[in-house]
């Protein structure tokens, strides 16, 4: 009766996080769906076949989308690794104040913050390049980054270390061996993290990018202004599909399983 109740919740919660895709799913493949109909009254694989063509530029996009993420990721990560270290490790005064800072750009609005970002990216020279859309990623997904990395520390025992220097390892090999296995969970989901965000961002390629750098949110968006539901939506499902790998992936990260090496232990 408890496996049955359990299993129960897990098919509710399953339901509940697919059930706003399913309509998605539908209209990919609808030519007709007009209220109160169902179900579609004719079907189509037109916006499929158009999301894969030339014409769509959905190749260059997913590219460029695939890119721009995986780099993200991997900066946010080498910044955002050090800064989750001390965040974790030491406790100092402003550490608080220290911590809001970091928040404050998931907190103000992505259009004020790209542009006073703008501004400065004229005159460097990086706006309408790939390298500018980078860096502005950077901006809402370094607090994530930094802030998981950070509670991965606070159950990491310094003591480790030590005793591997003790024993003759050199500072690279502490770090290859002993660090990084010590932390890799919330390395892993980190950079998950970090990967979505970058994957998801539309105001911040749209001013950054001046359009000239195409991704896949700013295709979809395209598609969608033009009220082209059949192909809005094949495009939805390949915007998603990523997010939705990704977090599956990493939710065996998330478990009691995978924890860095705790203190005292």
């Amino acid at each position: 009766m408890k496996r049955l109740t359990k299993y129960a919740g897990v098919a509710l919660i399953v339901l509940g996080v697919l059930a706003p895709f399913i309509p998605i799913l539908i209209w990919s493949f609808a030519r007709r769906w007009y209220f109160p109909a169902v179900l579609p009254t004719e079907w189509s694989i037109r916006g499929w076949a158009y999301a894969f063509s030339s014409a769509s530029r959905l190749p260059q996009a997913l590219w460029q989308s695939l890119l721009i993420s995986g780099v993200t990721s991997l900066l946010s990560i080498l910044i955002g690794l050090p800064a989750g270290r001390a965040l974790g490790l030491h406790k100092f005064r402003g550490k608080t104040l220290v911590e809001f800072l970091m928040l404050a750009p998931t907190i103000v609005p992505a259009f004020a913050v790209a542009m006073g970002i703008h501004v400065v990216f004229i005159r460097l020279g990086l706006a309408d390049t790939m390298i500018g859309v980078i860096l502005v990623h950077l901006v809402p997904t370094l607090p994530y980054v930094t802030l998981v990395l950070a509670g991965m520390f606070a159950n990491y025992d310094v003591n480790y270390e030590a005793q591997a220097r003790s024993l003759g390892a050199t500072p690279l090999q502490t770090i290859w061996y002993v660090l990084l296995p010590s932390i890799y969970p919330g390395l892993i989901v980190a950079g998950m993290f970090a990967f979505i965000i970058s994957w998801s961002q539309y105001i911040l390629t749209l001013l950054i990018g001046g359009g000239r750098v195409l991704t896949l949110p700013l295709l979809l968006f395209s598609f969608a202004s033009s009220g082209d539901n059949n192909v809005t939506a094949a495009l939805s499902i390949i915007f998603i599909a990523p997010a939705i790998v990704l977090l599956i992936i990493s939710a065996r990260y998330l478990t009691g399983r995978n924890v860095s090496l705790a203190r005292g232990n």
